[in-house]
């Protein structure tokens, strides 16, 4: 059974390596779902691990819809995955009525060429599962990551079982709450790879900061925040 480890950073990734992962998917920001990473973690992972690393490609938080202008950044940015060698795509995009965004989708994994491609949990927004799959087969997508549309793996065991049986070309990767205890379940049932991140909160101040850097109501799933043109032309026009 393959074992990929989410990794947010250099370290994680490097961690991940030395117990034996098979895979990493490198990322940034795990609060958020995931973000794509910058490229110097990438040249850094790039250099340092040898085992496969596939890439997250995300350009922001919240919903995965996006803008015309956030998926020419998404293309440039496999792009340069592609150029750097990597081995893996991991992305997706969806319409804005939770179902499978196909032309974009396709245009993706087209971009991906040689490298595979994993359509991520945004699978688990889908309000058909079996359709949107049955869709991502066609498009020739290698991997689909999901919880089976429960906020844990484990919990979504009977959907994630279903699509595992129905699958002729794609691997059904469970992931969400994936720990020792319970990845013989999924070993059990079949399952030939099992995504995770393995973390751990570790403390690196001995002094908790004065103010927080943390903006807990910029986490939202049903939107994002964005400069507002009217406030800044306020403050840009109060200083003139």
């Amino acid at each position: 059974m393959l074992i990929e480890v989410c990794a947010n950073s250099l370290k994680s990734a490097l961690n991940a390596e030395k117990a034996g992962a098979h895979r990493i998917e490198i990322c940034s920001e795990l609060a958020v779902g995931g973000i794509t990473p910058s490229y110097g973690l990438l040249k850094s992972v790039r250099e340092k691990i040898t085992i496969p690393i596939h890439v997250l490609i995300r350009p922001r938080s919240g919903d995965f819809s996006y803008s015309d202008g956030e998926f020419e950044i998404m293309k440039t940015d496999i792009k340069m995955c592609v150029d750097m060698g990597f081995e893996g795509i991991v992305s997706g995009v969806l319409q804005k009525d939770f179902t499978l965004d196909v032309e974009r989708t396709k245009i993706l994994v087209g971009a991906s060429g040689d490298l595979r491609f994993t359509f991520h949990r945004a699978f688990d927004w889908v309000k058909s599962p079996l359709k949107a799959f049955a869709q991502l087969e066609s498009l020739g997508v290698d991997c689909v990551l999901t919880s089976g549309q429960q906020k844990s793996a484990e919990d979504g065991i009977t959907l994630l079982s279903e699509l595992h049986h129905k699958a002729s070309t794609i691997t059904i990767m469970p992931g969400g709450g994936i720990k020792p205890e319970n990845i013989n379940v999924f070993k059990e049932k079949g399952f030939r790879a099992a995504h995770l991140s393995g973390s751990k909160f570790v403390k690196t101040l001995a002094i908790k900061p004065k103010i927080p850097m943390n903006s807990p109501s910029y986490l939202k799933d049903d939107g994002v925040t964005v400069s507002n043109l009217e406030t800044i032309q306020k403050i840009v026009n109060a200083v003139k």
